[in-house]
């Protein structure tokens, strides 16, 4: 098929814009594939679970008409249309042991079979924004899982996604994603430590990132009930119109190298 590069136990299908897995894919090489690469395509994982239940109708066609191994529409019981499983078709992956998924649209919902084998999984440069969920179903479905690399998404806090994060925001990520998966040697580009599993077990679990609640539903919320609103300003100076000061950002950085305190101390009293 157009598209597929094979090299012994290694399947490529990079780059073929493809939203979910092509059903010829399993059929020919799901039983001797132990790497699989999907970088560079366009998955996604537009199905979000529902406690109702749920209907499973049968298999669909890709947009290039080829049927798409294992994904079906999920309905509600009102026949509601809840999306597509792209990734159901790993299942006839059975002996897979690596599955790269770099550069696709890869959201928190993202669901994988149970791959009893895997141990590398990378997801970079995808749409992940939120750690938890996403670990908490990775420790159930590849339990052998020791590489895992989540480099350029927003739920992997470093200057590669935003510049305001710091090596101490990726450290406290780190300790997370070991409290979360214990088998991992390797995380993004660095082996883990033995320093990071001790703390990872001791404060892991203390080091989940907490977003802020979304402004636009606060302000919302301090729209419709202006008396909550708190200020410790006494209530004439509350008036935008007449105030007296003004609140910014200070670039500069006091050293203390010039303070008049260390003029008179010696080098021999510090």
């Amino acid at each position: 098929m157009a598209g597929v590069v094979v090299s012994g136990a290694q399947v490529s299908y990079i780059s073929q814009d493809c939203e979910e897995i092509p059903e010829f894919l399993g059929r020919k090489y799901g039983h001797m594939a132990k790497r699989l690469d999907l970088s560079f395509n366009l998955l996604r994982q537009a199905f979000s679970p529902s406690k109702s239940p749920l209907y499973l109708l049968g298999n669909i066609l890709s947009a290039s008409g080829f049927p798409v191994l294992g994904a079906i529409f999920v309905h509600d019981r009102g026949g509601a249309d809840l999306g597509i499983r792209s990734l159901e078709g790993l299942k006839t992956f059975s002996y897979l042991e690596e599955l790269i998924l770099d550069n696709n649209l890869l959201g928190n919902d993202l669901l994988l079979p149970r791959l009893p084998h895997l141990h590398t999984l990378t997801l970079n440069k995808n749409q992940i924004t939120e750690l938890e969920s996403l670990l908490d179903h990775l420790a159930e479905v590849v339990p052998s899982l020791q590489y895992l690399s989540l480099l350029g998404n927003i739920a992997c806090p470093n200057e590669l996604v935003c510049k305001e994060k710091d090596e101490d925001d990726y450290q406290r990520y780190r300790y997370f994603v070991l409290h979360k998966l214990t088998n991992l040697k390797f995380l993004d580009t660095r082996k883990v430590t033995r320093r990071e599993r001790e703390e990872a077990l001791i404060r892991g679990a203390f080091m989940k990132v907490v977003k802020p609640k979304d402004p636009k539903g606060s302000s919302a919320a301090a729209s419709a009930s202006p008396e909550m609103l708190y200020t410790p300003l006494p209530s004439g100076s509350r008036d935008l119109t007449n105030h007296r000061g003004i609140l910014g950002k200070c670039r500069y950085i006091y050293y203390g190298k010039h303070s008049e305190g260390n003029r008179f101390i010696r080098d021999d009293q510090l």
